[in-house]
């Protein structure tokens, strides 16, 4: 899940780093579907465009300044 937008990040990062260094930014498929200073204003603002697990959020900070957060929530499917 978000493979897609993830690869997306890693493979433009070097021209994202310098267009939106120290914002978050929103990938959906391979486009940047928002730019926004905040985490939650990102979180806020792309839940009520997209269903929640379709959209990738990044803090755009360069390698040694970055942190990996993974959530995992139980779903189940019927």
């Amino acid at each position: 899940m978000l493979e897609k937008e993830y690869q997306y990040y890693t493979t433009h990062e070097d021209e994202l780093l310098k267009q939106y260094e120290g914002k978050f930014i929103a990938i959906v498929g391979e486009e940047i579907a928002g730019v926004f200073d905040t985490e939650l204003a990102a979180y806020a603002d792309m839940k009520k465009k997209y269903p929640l697990g379709t959209f990738l959020l990044q803090h755009v900070l360069p390698k040694k300044d970055r942190i990996i957060h993974r959530y995992h929530s139980r779903v189940a499917f019927g």
